[in-house]
């Protein structure tokens, strides 16, 4: 990670997406910004190749269709849409059984209330005419609780199919918000974790923030390729988990980048929880069983910071992100604690997924 000369000089990257986006009619959802921002980068000339092909006349089909090849979480974020709204057509059906329900009972009680008049009215002393009520009344009670029965088995039939229709787009949802290659939880799961950090006090007060870099990563995956950079990429993703809480958030938020979220701990918690990771993966070997060539030794720098020192998310991430910083540029494989003072100018924005 190096500081740019110049922080005027850094693009706004973000602003001008979103502007290209808005020129062209493009729906500003985040799947959409993904596809534009990484034909903007030019990180992958197929796909903006295809996007140009599109011009200004591209729809939501062609776009979804296009961020299923490249993107694999992107049809699964058009997955939630789908499952969404056949959750909503599923419920609008419910309620009109029900609506249908009240209607019958509000008809079945205006009915035994003209019974009643009827039976207690002064001009009903004839026993035909208290039969004729009898009668009625039979028959109107055993339609309505047939028409009950079969409604109540509607109900039924619609809750088991709003089930799993709910149940479907949570494993939507979980695949949406996972990193395919580590398996761990993705940026945009981290991005709604930090969020909610600052939703009560507690949590505010008792979360620590970890952002671990790979050192020299780039070095591997130019000196082996990235199908080994993947695989140690997977490696550090597990030993990373396998070092935390059952309770810890932990997810790969970029390229090689990954953050850990730690509630109920302390600053002193937080940074052994830091050295232990870093000591337990400076310590694993990289190796191939087959070639016998060593990829090692792989190591991470840290940076950490208390929620409780920052004013918001975007504060906290930004203060561990320095902290990160200052850990590479103090000689790599370390942990370092924020602190007031701490400076770097990158011009990062954190809410782009950094490659």
């Amino acid at each position: 990670m190096q500081a740019a000369s110049n922080k005027t000089q850094v693009p706004d990257i973000a602003a001008q997406v979103t502007y290209a986006m808005r020129i062209m009619g493009i729906s500003p959802l985040p799947r959409n910004y993904e596809l534009y921002y990484e034909a903007y980068i030019g990180s992958n000339p197929k796909l903006t190749k295809e996007l140009a092909a599109l011009g200004s006349r591209a729809t939501q089909e062609e776009l979804d269709e296009i961020g299923a090849r490249y993107f694999a979480h992107v049809h699964h974020a058009a997955g939630i849409d789908r499952a969404h709204n056949h959750l909503a057509s599923e419920l609008g059906d419910l309620l009109k059984l029900l609506k249908d329900e009240q209607f019958a009972l509000e008809n079945y009680n205006k009915l035994l209330d003209e019974t009643y008049q009827n039976i207690t009215g002064k001009s009903s002393s004839s026993a035909e005419i208290l039969r004729q009520c009898v009668s009625i009344l039979t028959e109107a009670t055993a339609d309505t609780m047939n028409q009950g029965k079969e409604r109540a088995e509607n109900v039924s039939l619609k809750s088991f199919e709003m089930e799993v229709i709910r149940q479907e787009l949570d494993e939507y949802k979980r695949i949406a918000n996972t990193d395919s290659l580590t398996r761990l939880a993705n940026r945009r799961a981290f991005d709604e974790k930090l969020a909610s950090v600052y939703n009560s006090e507690q949590l505010r007060t008792y979360t620590g923030l970890l952002i671990a870099d790979i050192d020299h990563f780039k070095k591997v995956n130019d000196s082996y390729g990235h199908p080994v950079g993947d695989k140690i990429l997977a490696t550090v993703g597990t030993v990373i988990r396998a070092n935390l809480r059952r309770d810890a958030f932990v997810a790969r938020t970029g390229g090689e980048e990954f953050a850990i979220i730690l509630g109920d701990s302390s600053l002193e918690e937080s940074l052994q929880v830091a050295e232990r990771i870093r000591n337990a993966l400076s310590t694993t070997p990289f190796k191939n069983s087959k070639t016998g060539v060593n990829y090692g030794p792989i190591t991470l720098s840290l940076g950490v910071c208390q929620a409780s020192h920052a004013d918001d998310p975007v504060d906290l991430y930004n203060k561990a992100d320095i902290a990160l910083y200052c850990a590479k540029n103090a000689g790599r494989n370390r942990t370092i604690l924020f602190e007031e003072g701490m400076k770097k100018d990158t011009g990062k924005n954190w809410l782009i997924y950094r490659k």
